[in-house]
């Protein structure tokens, strides 16, 4: 089995003042420890961090380094992929975003 998770699960995941956070961290923590096979793809970790950190969107933003923090532990996992580009991606992309936000 395997399972492709989005933005709002994620966001969900993050925000412990929403409805819905226990049951999506739960969700993301069972998936989290595989061993199916997850995929993430781009477009969501972009809106995922996009929005997590936003003060006009999320209730309570984080900060990027956390929000980032979270999408690499998730990317970490040897179960979970990241269909679409490169496998420098990741690494290049936080690169960028840690020097841009300095």
């Amino acid at each position: 089995m395997s399972a492709t998770l989005d933005a709002n699960l994620l966001l969900f995941a993050s925000d412990e003042t929403s409805p819905f956070h226990e049951r999506a961290r739960g969700f993301l923590d069972d998936v989290a420890r595989g061993p199916s096979i997850v995929y993430v793809f781009w477009p969501v970790v972009m809106a995922y961090l996009r929005i997590a950190t936003h003060a006009s969107i999320f209730r309570s933003p984080l900060p990027p380094d956390q929000a980032m923090a979270n999408i690499g532990s998730l990317l970490a996992q040897r179960h979970v992929q990241s269909p679409g580009e490169q496998d420098r991606f990741w690494p290049v992309f936080h690169e960028t975003a840690a020097a841009a936000t300095v």
